[in-house]
């Protein structure tokens, strides 16, 4: 495993957004959905394209709060312009578990 410093760290940008719109993405190349996540007054809401139908309903996402790394360029998936990247972790089975807070927190709060 590489090793990385602090200061590799803390240029990722990772904070809490809540989801305030899911919708399907069938132009993706592996299932996905297409979400708008707020971030807060400061970056407002990006957009993203998150592999994580496996485990989610469209439904259940609206309103949860989800972990994003906002300060990777933005990159283009199939006719959207993914701005953000939702966290999660990739269980045995290839299906992703979205990491998230267990606490209610502020949108725009960073990984301290």
């Amino acid at each position: 495993m590489d090793t990385i410093t602090w200061d590799d760290f803390a240029k990722v940008q990772l904070r809490i957004g809540t989801v305030v719109s899911a919708e399907p993405f069938p132009e993706a190349h592996r299932p996905a959905y297409r979400l708008r996540v707020d971030f807060g007054p400061e970056l407002g809401e990006l957009k993203s394209s998150a592999q994580i139908t496996d485990l989610y309903a469209l439904d259940e996402l609206v309103g949860r709060q989800v972990v994003g790394v906002v300060n990777f360029p933005p990159k283009q998936i199939g006719p959207m312009r993914s701005e953000c990247l939702i966290t999660g972790f990739y269980r045995d089975d290839g299906a992703v578990v979205l990491a998230v807070p267990d606490q209610p927190v502020p949108n725009g709060a960073k990984l301290g």
